[in-house]
């Protein structure tokens, strides 16, 4: 899968442009300067894989804006080794991003056609060791808890409490919270029941939904 010079060159200015505006870690704009953003798009859009905006992908959603993408990664906090879990693949962007970062990355979708797709989109690039589930993110991945981190990609009603409770204790969850425009928040688990919450600014993302589309 082709990542020419021209590509590469956009993809470096666009991650320099926003490192030099936000406070976001060396290792996250690295990481996210290796991650060839136009192979996770179609080919009509791959001219502009590297504008800083959403851009349409299968199924009615969207690849977030890159610089949301780079902001929300950093919001994280975490280490090399450290387990994630993804709600909302998508196309697999933001789940090779969690990779280059050295995590084990643990990524759900709820539409038939952009898990599978995703699946073909990171093996190609050599990213086989995320594992892919098809099913509900509201219900999260118990059978692999507990996580150090979650990465939620959608707009969530509320903050989704099946799926703080598959965090450690001392772990995050960065999700966006509300209907039409919502609001980043860190969720940072501090007890078996207990947490606590951070605003992190407004954004909008496609809503999270229940159940799962073929």
């Amino acid at each position: 899968m082709a990542d020419t010079l021209l590509q590469q060159r956009l993809r470096h200015e666009v991650m320099d442009r926003i490192a030099g505006r936000y406070a976001i870690s060396d290792e996250v704009i690295l990481a996210m300067k290796s991650v060839p953003r136009h192979l996770f798009v179609s080919e009509d859009q791959r001219h502009a894989a590297y504008l800083d905006e959403p851009l349409p992908i299968a199924s009615g959603q969207t690849i977030s804006q890159i610089t949301t993408v780079a902001l929300q990664t950093g919001l994280l906090k975490m280490e090399k080794g450290d387990k994630v879990l993804e709600i909302g693949t998508g196309s697999g962007y933001q789940a090779a991003i969690l990779c280059e970062l050295g995590f084990r990355v643990y990524s759900m979708e709820r539409h038939k056609k952009l898990y599978l797709a995703a699946k073909e989109n990171l093996l190609a690039l050599g990213y086989g060791d995320v594992v892919l589930v098809y099913g509900d993110g509201f219900n999260g991945l118990p059978q692999y808890a507990p996580f150090n981190g979650i990465l939620v990609t959608c707009g969530a009603p509320k903050i989704p409490e099946k799926l703080v409770d598959q965090l450690v204790i001392g772990g995050k969850m960065v999700v966006p919270i509300g209907e039409k425009l919502q609001e980043m928040v860190v969720v940072e688990k501090t007890g078996e029941t207990g947490y606590t919450t951070t605003g992190e600014g407004f954004f909008r993302f496609v809503p999270m939904l229940k159940g799962t589309v073929k």
